[in-house]
């Protein structure tokens, strides 16, 4: 199996024409019968070694962690980072696996974290900043890693524990500002989608390591921007009422709109569960209680596959009405 950025190296390293790798494309979408722009690729597992690898890997970091902390509470993380990092020269750099590199970026950043949360732990600091100077920290390692090794996934760990760091930080110094955590996370969502749109305009037919980077920035994003709008719409209530499950699905159809119109899936799954259980109260409220669910998901999931099965036919129907102003900065459509 072999990606579209590999096949962009084949070509810029002569091995290969442009014309030939086109028409390999072409050919590839016309055997699955859909335009190969809309599958939304993104590299995770070329093979069961990179399986093989992750579960070896693991063991290794659980155990030079568990061997540090009986050091020291702030050795252990300190030492999964520094093997995590170690490895990463390795099956990162030299071998690029992609799900091992993903594991061992995550442990690397999960690490400094952790060894800055421990060094804090009896500074005196509140609980926010304690968790906020070590996301900073963590956010900086972040941004060494991808100068050194470019896994896609990395510069939304950075972004994310970037956010957080500021946000953290934020209620921290300023208690009088804890009521707005959701509104903080919101803006901080829409930041992050409008870089995961930067880098995916970078990359509209989505040959490169570019468009996976946007993949990971709009996974990142949606949670973001759904779970403090939807979270405010229900109010934790107990039971949801009529005019606030319109007003969710209604939310959910713009954020379809919206999805279909970027070609990516992440805010349409990140808004799921909070419309199937808008959705479900309804019905409970209505006295369909045992069966609610099961209707819900029904039809929810039948509505999903029918998009998925003419996503490409609803992405045409929808782009044609876009300015090309617009339209230049979105995925192209074949």
């Amino acid at each position: 199996m072999y990606s579209d950025e590999e096949l962009s190296s084949a070509v810029k390293a002569g091995v290969m024409t442009e014309a030939v790798a086109n028409a390999f494309r072409d050919h590839v979408a016309a055997e699955r019968k859909i335009p190969a722009v809309d599958e939304e690729h993104f590299r995770l597992i070329t093979g069961f070694n990179d399986i093989f690898v992750v579960i070896a890997c693991i063991l290794l970091l659980v155990s030079v962690t568990w061997i540090g902390g009986a050091v020291s509470p702030s050795f252990g993380p300190l030492l999964q980072a520094a093997t995590a990092w170690g490895l990463a020269e390795y099956f990162t750099l030299q071998r690029r696996m992609s799900l091992p590199s993903i594991v061992l970026l995550l442990a690397f950043v999960g690490g400094v974290f952790a060894t800055g949360l421990s060094l804090l732990a009896n500074s005196g600091l509140s609980a926010d900043i304690t968790k906020g100077l070590p996301s900073a920290v963590a956010a900086l390692s972040a941004w060494l890693h991808w100068k050194r090794f470019k896994v896609p996934v990395t510069v939304a760990a950075g972004i994310g524990t970037l956010a957080a760091a500021v946000v953290l930080l934020l209620v921290g110094f300023v208690p009088e500002m804890r009521p707005l955590i959701l509104p903080l996370v919101f803006f901080a969502g829409i930041a992050v989608f409008a870089l995961a749109m930067r880098w995916d305009s970078s990359d509209t037919k989505r040959q490169t390591g570019r468009s996976d980077v946007a993949f990971w920035l709009h996974l990142l994003a949606a949670p973001m921007i759904v779970h403090p709008v939807f979270s405010m719409l229900m109010f934790d209530d107990a039971a949801i009422g009529i005019v606030q499950a319109a007003i969710v699905t209604t939310l959910y159809i713009v954020i379809a709109l919206v999805s279909i119109s970027i070609d990516r899936r992440a805010l349409m799954v990140s808004a799921l569960a909070y419309v199937l259980y808008a959705i479900n109260s309804i019905l409970e409220l209505y006295g369909v209680v045992s069966l609610g669910f099961a209707f819900t998901a029904f039809a929810i999931g039948s509505g999903l596959l029918l998009l998925s099965a003419f996503w490409h036919l609803c992405r045409k129907a929808i782009i044609v009405y876009y300015p090309p102003q617009i339209r230049e900065h979105l995925p192209a459509l074949r």
